[in-house]
């Protein structure tokens, strides 16, 4: 018998396999990865030689009003460390620069203070100035222009009217957009509801290019590079993380060089040829990725490149910030998985529902795949309301797929699904 432990939370769970079934554990290189350097000295290194652009002290000299987007809470950004050495790195260009910190919620609820503290430490709370996005506020928005799809750009006032616009982020894998990072700071980041919306339409995530590893033609993608090219990005900061969600890389300057070479590097340790499984299982890389079910399709959509035709998923999510989104929990619900993409294939771009792209997904996987949920915080009833089997374990949920599938299946286990990137070899 195995024992693997699944991300779950702030911990994990234990999985047990027997040898026999077992078919593969898959997990990303970068869980391996060994940096030659810390943490700290890697963002330093990055500032010091800056891809495509100037320095960020040079940029800063003589700007005034900086604009400095940040991610939220639902993101691993591990900007104890890096906020600090952006915010030193800009006064040394300019030490009067008037800064503001931009939360980039997208569609998120607000970050709250205590998650601000644990998120950028005491000291930046106390003695910076920090806004939160608020995409259904329309009062903090300016319309930009249209961008390639058509979609209404509307961005927040404080980075439309700045003097320089700064972001920081890290690169994975990501389900429709091809990788996070970058451009990704700005749309959804800090758009209106009205701009999220259209740019995860149905019509664009049903794009054969909006998927996991796919950057060219990918229409979401190219909205986005429009988007942060629009309103003047100057400079990029990312980095690249293990496991233990600790910096093993940095990648800064311009918006796509930058973020380009972060990409070639994130590709080059995620990146692994699909195996097919009976039965696969995976998780969301625990907290803060799996605090709801509506973030949760990023995983899931790994398990399905495993999948094969018919295989059961298993998926290992605590879901403690609940649901997700009120439109996501509606709509998952409405019916079933045939019944809920009829109803959305029907929605024009412009008439986009909040959080209808995370149902959409779900609804496609959910036509071929059963997904079993391991959640302690959602309860059974939510779970059968959202077309999933509950389960309290993995290995529960491992018995009720066996039951499936036969004593027999193979078993591929994907213990950090956002991490991989499956592709047919």
């Amino acid at each position: 018998m195995k024992t693997i432990p699944i991300p779950y939370y702030t911990g994990t769970l234990d999985l047990h396999v027997a040898e026999e079934n077992l078919q593969a554990v898959v997990t990303a290189k970068m869980h391996e990865y060994k940096a030659e350097k810390g943490e700290s000295q890697l963002v330093l290194d990055a500032l010091e030689h800056p891809i495509g652009s100037p320095k960020l002290r040079e940029l800063a000299a003589g700007k005034n009003k900086v604009v400095l987007v940040t991610s939220d809470h639902t993101r691993a950004v591990p900007s104890k460390i890096t906020l600090p050495l952006l915010l030193a790195e800009i006064r040394k260009g300019n030490p009067e620069a008037d800064i503001t910190i931009l939360i980039a919620t997208g569609l998120h609820r607000a970050t709250t203070p205590e998650e601000q503290r644990r998120m950028f430490g005491d000291a930046i709370v106390d003695h910076e100035k920090i806004a939160v996005n608020d995409a259904f506020d329309p009062s903090q928005f300016v319309y930009i222009c249209t961008l390639p799809s058509g979609a209404d750009f509307e961005v927040n006032r404080l980075a439309a009217e700045c003097d320089l616009l700064v972001t920081e982020g890290f690169i994975e894998p990501h389900f429709f957009a091809g990788f996070s990072g970058g451009r990704k700071s700005i749309l959804p980041g800090i758009c209106s509801q009205v701009t999220v919306n259209e740019n995860h339409s149905y019509k664009a995530i049903s794009s054969p290019y909006a998927m996991a590893g796919v950057l060219e033609k990918n229409p979401i993608h190219e909205d986005m590079v429009a988007a942060a090219r629009a309103v003047n990005v100057q400079f990029t900061f990312n980095v690249a993380l293990d496991g233990e969600k600790k910096i093993i890389a940095a990648f800064c300057g311009d918006l796509e060089e930058s973020h380009a070479k972060g990409v070639e590097f994130i590709r080059s340790l995620s990146q692994c040829p699909s195996i097919t499984g009976d039965i696969v299982i995976t998780s969301n890389g625990g907290y803060p990725l799996d605090q709801n079910l509506y973030q949760s399709p990023k995983a899931v959509a790994t398990a399905e490149a495993c999948a094969g035709e018919d295989g059961v998923i298993i998926m290992c999510c605590s879901c403690a910030d609940g649901m997700g989104g009120t439109h996501f929990e509606k709509l998952i619900a409405m019916g079933s998985p045939e019944e809920i993409d009829a109803y959305l294939s029907k929605i024009p771009p412009k008439e986009t529902i909040p959080e209808q792209w995370c149902a959409q997904i779900y609804s496609r996987i959910l036509r071929k795949h059963p997904v079993i949920l391991v959640s302690t915080y959602l309860t059974p009833e939510q779970i059968r309301s959202a077309n999933m089997i509950p389960a309290s374990s993995p290995d529960e949920a491992l018995e009720l797929a066996y039951a499936m599938k036969g004593r027999d299946a193979k078993v591929v286990v994907i213990p950090d699904g956002v991490a991989v990137l499956a592709v047919a070899g």
